[in-house]
């Protein structure tokens, strides 16, 4: 066997209480010592995943998915963006009762990450191939700037790694208890507004800390993101960095910690620390270790960096990083300036070079191998071969001399730089297509969702978010959309259960000056089918288009003054 990495040194002077002192230990490494406390942490403990590449490229890919070890499967191979997808056919009563072996397939969900949303027409390509050549020809863009493929084999994996790192991609970390992705904004370098370019700092986190193997066994996922602009989703990160201007030492960022979704849904909090560019990635592995030291380590469920914030409270998290982590305070900041209305980089927008960029959207972040090849052409014929993708589920076309032509070249492969409100406001999660986790169907139902209400309500002024989840874990943001959209199995007329959703109304995040994070509202019973979705949603815009005191009433404040019985 691989030899163990051995745990690396906790920065603290505190000594490891013993279990009888006190309330039963939380698992913190500086505070309880390393034993491992679940199954979990228990096989982390037993070696390294990142070690498991190895063991992929010399066995499983030769002797076949059979001789995948049940550690490796189900946890270790996350360290390499692979999960199990979902084994067709099983629909969604039998998500929680069916043992993992049962309720997976022999193909795998992979995960390409891309920092900061950053493509070239090579990548772009090299991801088309490989979408074309071994997955099917599947391929989603997250709202957390990943490439996803499906149908992925254990015994294509090596060639596929291979191919991703001669154009400098890789899956390394983009799942499991580790750093993911870093979301940065998609014109970092380009946008005319911005003031400080935060890709130096993006770039430096991924190329020392990625894959450390000193940060890859944290108690669960570690999600950040670094922009000037606040165009990305910042107060849902474990960490996120947003630009700000200090009234003695200029521009930096201000620094937000302990957000996340999922079933306990908590908004980061902002520290209230002006950093400068250079210090951004050593705060950021600053924060890594005191999460790695004092996370939550006994039940999963109480595992992410929000769940201590909340228990310690911002004041003391600060102590704690300045003191045993950083060695030296940090300058008190101000928060940034939030601009008049969100950024979605939809459209045509001019770049601080005098050219334009172009933001176009798919339906729900589906795209293919064939559509992202045409793309990588359109990109070079048009552009400079550069694309970024959003954490919307969108993507842009950077270095536009003339837009015209390359819009209308985008709507041929279907992706829309003018889309409808409707499209560029949806985002959809994978879903029971290939998702183990799902209940119900999410990206062909907010297809017809969308293509319904476009059609029902063209002429109407709305513009709505709308995130639809096959499940209560939250990864299209359920509870910080206009309507939020929880998938599970409902009653219909008959009484028979079939696929619904809870719905959750008016959630949002600070995006902008006129808005303030809140999540959405649950009424007690307010559920619909999905095949009474459609008109659901139409009934719904209509009431708050007519009730509404003027066109400046934001859905969000509606909901909040509204009578219940409107919401029906």
């Amino acid at each position: 066997m691989t030899e163990t990495v051995a745990a690396p040194p906790v920065r603290t002077t505190r000594t490891a209480r013993p279990a009888s002192a006190g309330k039963r230990p939380e698992g913190q490494w500086a505070l309880d010592g390393h034993e491992p406390l679940n199954p979990n942490e228990e096989f982390k403990a037993a070696e390294d995943p990142l070690l498991v590449r190895d063991r992929i490229e010399r066995i499983y890919s030769r002797e076949g998915f059979a001789s995948i070890t049940p550690d490796d499967l189900r946890g270790r191979m996350r360290w390499w963006g692979l999960y199990t997808q979902r084994k067709p056919g099983i629909d969604g009563g039998r998500t929680a009762s069916l043992p993992p072996e049962d309720l997976e397939d022999e193909h795998f969900m992979m995960r390409v990450r891309s920092d900061g949303g950053t493509l070239d027409a090579a990548q772009l390509r090299a991801i088309a191939d490989i979408s074309m050549r071994f997955a099917r020809n599947t391929a989603d863009v997250t709202d957390r700037q990943n490439i996803q493929l499906h149908w992925v084999r254990i015994e294509d994996v090596p060639t596929i790694w291979r191919r991703l790192e001669q154009v400098g991609l890789s899956t390394t970390e983009a799942c499991g208890d580790c750093p993911r992705v870093i979301v940065g904004s998609p014109v970092a370098g380009v946008g005319a507004d911005e003031i400080l370019d935060a890709t130096p700092a993006v770039r430096e986190i991924a190329a020392r800390y990625i894959g450390d193997p000193s940060l890859s066994n944290l108690p669960r996922k570690y999600k950040t993101a670094v922009s000037w602009l606040p165009d990305v989703p910042y107060e849902i990160n474990d960490l996120a960095f947003l630009g700000a201007v200090h009234p003695e030492h200029g521009p930096g960022f201000g620094m937000w910690v302990g957000g996340g979704l999922s079933t306990v849904p908590i908004l980061a909090q902002h520290v209230g620390v002006w950093i400068p560019l250079s210090d951004v990635p050593d705060v950021w592995v600053a924060v890594a270790r005191l999460f790695r030291d004092y996370g939550y380590r006994r039940l999963r469920s109480r595992a992410r960096l929000k769940f201590l914030v909340a228990d310690w409270g911002v004041e003391k998290f600060r102590r704690v990083l300045e003191e045993e982590y950083l060695g030296r305070p940090l300058p008190d900041g101000p928060a940034p300036s939030l601009p008049p209305a969100p950024i979605d980089h939809i459209g045509v927008h001019r770049q601080r070079d005098g050219l334009s960029y172009v933001g176009a959207a798919p339906v729900a972040g589906r795209l293919s191998g064939t559509k992202l090849a045409a793309l990588a052409d359109l990109a070079e014929s048009h552009g400079s071969g550069r694309v970024r993708l959003t954490p919307y589920q969108k993507l842009l076309v950077l270095d536009v001399a003339d837009p015209e032509p390359l819009i209308s070249a985008l709507a041929e492969i279907g992706l829309q730089a003018r889309p409808s409100p409707w499209r560029r406001n949806t985002m959809a999660c994978t879903g029971i297509e290939y998702c183990k986790l799902a209940i119900v169907e999410t990206k062909e139902r907010a297809a017809t969702l969308v293509k319904e209400l476009e059609k029902r309500l063209a002429n109407e002024e709305a513009s709505l978010t709308i995130n639809v989840n096959g499940c209560p874990n939250s990864c299209a943001r359920t509870q910080v959309a206009d309507i939020g959209l929880k998938g599970q199995l409902v009653p219909d007329e008959n009484g028979r259960q079939v696929e619904g959703f809870q719905i959750h109304l008016g959630g949002t995040l600070t995006l902008s000056s006129d808005q303030q994070g809140t999540f959405g509202k649950k009424l007690r019973g307010l559920k619909t089918t999905a095949a009474d979705l459609p008109d659901y949603v139409e009934r719904l815009t209509r009431a708050y288009l007519a009730d509404r005191t003027d066109p400046s009433e934001s859905f969000t404040a509606w909901i909040a003054r509204c009578d219940e019985s409107s919401l029906q």
